[in-house]
């Protein structure tokens, strides 16, 4: 069976693709929401095997749920769009799949046997989490976890970021989060244009950077604007010299 969840913010909208996938023998309809962020906790709850995503959605879009997403175990994603045909000639190179507002059964079907065709793919497929991010940009809201939900946190108030095996440690002002990411993929995510590395395993917000001392071997103190105090390694130093001017 194929596990479905439909994000729509307009209700006929996932009615229709709801009566459409429950004529389908094969496929499992596991989920609807109606905005991006109760979308990602059904995502992160549910681990659907193709998700019909809403792009045009008040608070969080369709492309930045995608972009929220690890591309090494992200769903299928199709795309539904109001969008013009011209804006998403990226989509169509079979990176992803959409289906463009108003769109008929048939239509729907053929978005449907794509996604059939990949599930059944050995090989790896093109991720429509790379393409969603190339649509987007630099993520400026991380969603992270709060509780038994989760929350969007501004990504300039992240101050560091800590790996931790298939896990990092997101350091803001007061609070820490913890995100099963690589720290490498929430790098691509976030824009390494505002964070450095400065260990292999933690990079901290350029902005945060208050001093840097000498210690040894090539090796300095960095102390960040709140007062905590980390090593740089000598293996990143000069990446960050050339990135601060310092």
């Amino acid at each position: 069976m194929i596990r479905t969840i439909i994000v729509d913010d307009e209700t006929p909208a996932r009615a229709k693709l709801r009566t459409w996938l429950a004529k389908q023998t094969d496929v499992e309809i596991c989920g609807e929401f109606a905005d991006g962020v109760t979308a990602m906790q059904g995502i992160i709850a549910i681990s659907p095997d193709v998700v019909f995503l809403d792009i045009q959605m008040p608070g969080l879009t369709g492309l930045e749920v995608a972009a929220q997403l690890d591309p090494e175990d992200a769903p299928q994603l199709v795309f539904v769009t109001a969008y013009d045909a011209h804006a998403l000639a990226a989509f169509d190179l079979n990176a992803v799949d959409y289906l463009l507002k108003p769109y008929d059964e048939e239509r729907f079907h053929r978005a449907l046997h794509r996604v059939r065709e990949r599930l059944q793919s050995p090989g790896p497929s093109p991720s429509a989490v790379q393409v969603a991010r190339a649509q987007t940009g630099v993520s400026e809201r991380l969603l992270v976890p709060e509780g038994d939900g989760l929350r969007l946190i501004d990504s300039a108030g992240v101050h560091m970021l800590e790996a931790d095996d298939n896990y990092v440690h997101v350091h803001t002002a007061d609070r820490r989060y913890l995100l099963r990411r690589t720290l490498r993929d929430l790098l691509l995510q976030l824009g390494e244009q505002r964070f450095v590395r400065i260990h292999k395993s933690i990079a901290v917000n350029i902005a945060e950077i208050d001093a840097l001392a000498p210690l040894f071997k090539g090796d300095y103190e960095l102390r960040l604007r709140s007062g905590k105090l980390l090593r740089l390694s000598r293996r990143y130093a000069a990446a960050l010299f050339a990135r601060t001017g310092r």
